[in-house]
């Protein structure tokens, strides 16, 4: 794939970012270091809470999306970072044996009227399980250089 410039996108463009299968051993070991809530990193205990089993930290699921948002769009982007997430929701459990899939919908593009070697896309993204539910929501704001002349 050629490299995108923020002249690639417009309102309503939806890049499909890719998928990933989450094992409990992985949801165990981010949660150990990160998160050590228990129905993260504790099996047996965990079906005992609201929960009823072993479900990913939010956290965990943010950080595979900026995995699949990195591995489906980022490393072909002309980048300059970001400067933040407006909203975060969790909508639904990720849980072990869960394949989650994203998608980036392009809510807005807006030049820089200050620096013209750039604008900001306004996107949200979406991560789905295997059963086509949203589980995971993130409005966001993408630096991304303009098409050098």
């Amino acid at each position: 794939m050629s490299r995108r410039y923020f002249e690639d996108f417009a309102p309503g463009d939806v890049i499909d970012l890719g998928r990933h299968t989450i094992t409990k051993d992985e949801i165990i070991a981010f949660a150990r270091q990160f998160d050590p809530q228990y129905f993260h990193t504790d099996e047996e205990a965990a079906k005992t809470s609201i929960y009823g089993g072993l479900l990913a930290s939010g956290w965990h699921t943010g950080s595979l999306t900026m995995r699949m948002l990195y591995d489906g769009l980022v490393k072909d982007l002309a980048s300059m970072g970001s400067p933040g997430i407006d909203e975060l929701r969790w909508l639904k459990p990720v849980r072990p044996g869960d394949t989650l899939s994203a998608r980036w919908k392009v809510l807005e593009t807006i030049p820089s009227r200050s620096k013209p070697d750039r604008g900001i896309v306004r996107a949200l993204t979406e991560v789905l399980n295997q059963h086509g539910e949203v589980v995971c929501t993130m409005n966001g704001m993408s630096l991304i250089a303009r098409r050098p002349q």
